[in-house]
């Protein structure tokens, strides 16, 4: 699991004063970014090597408001991986109480530029193997034989 932690800024609150629900997704998106970059996989990299991952679902589980001026922790994991897609689970949490703000999740799979998918394994080993890796640290599921 790796954190990723930011403040919240006063545009991505609402009229309410709390951030704004559609914000929860990308603060997700912005921590598998830094995730990725972690564990050596640059986003930018995996499209230089004619790879991308499209988000095929996403969930968000809200259970207490995040304010303008709070700093949040975003953990990530890769929950599952089986060398054609791979789920990740994300917590929301204010850095300075740890009080769980959010839950969420969200599907990727492997497709290559003309948008067909890509078996990890067999077409980009090394990239197969430090996802694998990635998944046992974070005790996600996976199938290695894949």
């Amino acid at each position: 699991m790796i954190k990723y932690s930011r403040s919240v800024n006063y545009y991505e609150t609402d009229q309410m004063g709390i951030v704004h629900h559609s914000n929860y997704i990308r603060y997700f998106e912005e921590a598998r970014l830094h995730w990725m970059d972690e564990i050596g996989l640059s986003y930018s990299g995996l499209e230089e090597l004619g790879v991308i991952i499209p988000v095929t679902f996403v969930d968000c589980r809200y259970k207490n408001p995040v304010r303008f001026g709070d700093t949040i922790s975003i953990s990530v994991r890769i929950s599952k991986f089986d060398g054609i897609k791979m789920e990740f689970a994300y917590e929301v949490c204010d850095e300075a109480t740890g009080k769980l703000r959010s839950t969420g999740s969200s599907g990727h799979c492997f497709l290559d530029k003309d948008m067909r998918p890509v078996l990890i394994r067999k077409s980009y080993p090394k990239l197969y193997e430090i996802m694998i890796q990635a998944l046992h640290e974070d005790g996600g599921e996976g199938r290695k034989g894949m």
